[in-house]
């Protein structure tokens, strides 16, 4: 039987871009399963706002393997953001990703922004790929660059994209680009597929395609809408407004929580 990592890997290799969207906790990954979605991604501002933390500081570890546990009784692979690696030590990066693969999670995404306002070495950040890989081959390990989305060195993502590559990354994720001559080359530079995040002021999932992105991931965007969605309908219940149409039943949430 073919494992949910080799199903989740194939998946970057197909005609049409993987969409990948990224759940917060098992009902909404639960829920975009039954919807078809191939695969489920995390999103750590999700769990980090969740758990009343703040997103890329490292401090979700514990709160993110106990979502990853949950989310591998999925019946579609699962990939999980494990920001930066919650250590700088690639043994104990390379631990959490071997337990991640143990429990049946396909892949992980692993950053190189470390704040705000800085990004990691990139000979450091390639350590850490290439101990991920000795230690769990198989997992699929998503390659961020954060460049674009931090706004800093823009002129040193290629050769961040060359030195993942070659450290042993299975994918190449450039979140914040929105230009199609910057995805262009993006993809250009690299054998591995290419990842983008979905911006509304971004190309179209079908000129993502035509530039030859492989997948497309939601970030926090399913996350956010859900927090206005809440606010809206309390709203709505407060100023006796109509309620939104669509919203599940209990039955329907029960019926995807399994026991």
């Amino acid at each position: 039987m073919t494992s949910k990592a080799g199903v989740f890997r194939e998946l970057h290799h197909r005609d049409q871009p993987l969409i990948l969207p990224n759940a917060w906790d098992f009902a909404s990954a639960a829920m975009l399963a039954a919807e078809g979605f191939p695969a489920i991604g995390t999103t750590s501002l999700g769990v980090a706002a969740g758990a009343g933390l703040p997103d890329g500081t490292g401090v979700t570890l514990d709160e993110t393997f106990a979502l990853a546990t949950r989310l591998a009784r999925l019946p579609v692979p699962v990939t999980v953001d494990i920001e930066g690696g919650f250590s700088s030590d690639p043994a104990e990066v390379a631990e959490l990703a071997w337990n991640l693969a143990e429990l049946g999670i396909a892949g992980v995404n692993l950053e190189d922004g470390r704040s705000d306002t800085a990004l990691a070495d990139p000979a450091h950040q390639a350590e850490l790929i290439a101990a991920i890989k000795a230690r769990a081959p198989e997992l699929f390990v998503n390659a961020r660059v954060d460049t674009h989305w931090l706004g800093l060195a823009h002129d040193s993502t290629l050769a961040r994209i060359a030195q993942y590559e070659k450290s042993g990354a299975d994918g190449i994720f450039v979140p914040g680009l929105t230009d199609p001559e910057q995805i262009r080359t993006v993809v250009r530079a690299t054998a591995l597929p290419v990842n983008v995040l979905f911006l509304a002021a971004g190309p179209s999932i079908a000129e993502l395609t035509a530039l030859g992105v492989r997948r497309v991931s939601t970030g926090s965007l399913l996350y956010r809408a859900a927090l206005a969605a809440t606010v809206g309908t309390a709203i709505a219940v407060r100023d006796a407004a109509a309620i939104p149409v669509g919203i599940p039943s209990y039955r329907d949430i029960q019926a995807h929580s399994p026991v």
